[in-house]
């Protein structure tokens, strides 16, 4: 049963959505895993989909899986290019990893127009502008 399980708490591990380059016509996005700890995380899985309602209308996109493997202590990995479209959407990544053999899990919720100018950070390791959870 779900209360049997232990409560295995996600930290220093944060999803962003990164502005990789911009020009006057078009701004690039990325969305990153970055790892904050100190040692390694494992078989790193990561789902992601967008949901919510557009032009008056109830919108889904596709679920997508992305396997990134291991990541390496301080360092972050990319996930996948994401479009301003879907930015008034709300979008959800999913994140599962291991730790010695402990699986760890956690849900990152990118409110709709949550990724504007005004919240953009300085990433931490990526060392480049974005919106990001922890």
């Amino acid at each position: 049963m779900k209360k049997d399980l232990p409560e295995n708490i996600v930290e220093d591990v944060a999803m962003a959505v990164v502005l990789i380059n911009e020009s006057p016509e078009v701004k690039n996005w990325t969305v990153y895993l970055v790892n904050l700890k100190d040692i390694p995380i494992d078989n790193v899985l990561i789902s992601s989909k967008g949901y919510g309602e557009k032009d008056g209308k109830l919108v889904k996109t596709s679920v997508l899986r992305h396997f990134l493997g291991n990541i390496n202590a301080k360092s972050f990995a990319g996930v996948e290019a994401i479009d301003t479209e879907v930015f008034g959407l709300t979008n959800e990544y999913w994140l599962s990893y291991y730790i010695d053999g402990v699986i760890y899990d956690k849900k990152f919720i990118f409110l709709p127009e949550s990724i504007v100018d005004e919240n953009l950070i300085r990433v931490p390791l990526v060392n480049m502008p974005g919106v990001m959870i922890k």
